[in-house]
């Protein structure tokens, strides 16, 4: 949840608040983040976004990203 708002925000160049708020109204980035139905409460605190980018540093995104990059080649092996 936590990346997937962090993403979110970056694509949507968003403020916190707005973020979250878009978040709340958007059903596909309630599902991007992991939520499995709608909601109308926003599903979580704007505040949090700040903890999530003190604890999820380039160095995790650039481990995610290599990890995402290797799976997808795999499978593109896999296909062909």
């Amino acid at each position: 949840m936590a990346l997937g708002t962090l993403i979110i925000k970056e694509k949507l160049g968003t403020s916190d608040r707005e973020t979250i708020e878009q978040i709340r109204e958007n059903l596909y980035l309630q599902y991007f983040i992991g939520l499995n139905c709608y909601q109308q409460e926003p599903p979580l605190e704007s505040s949090m976004l700040v903890h999530f980018r003190k604890r999820i540093d380039g160095e995790l995104i650039n481990k995610i990203n290599k990890k995402v990059i290797a799976h997808r080649n795999k499978e593109s092996v896999l296909t062909t």
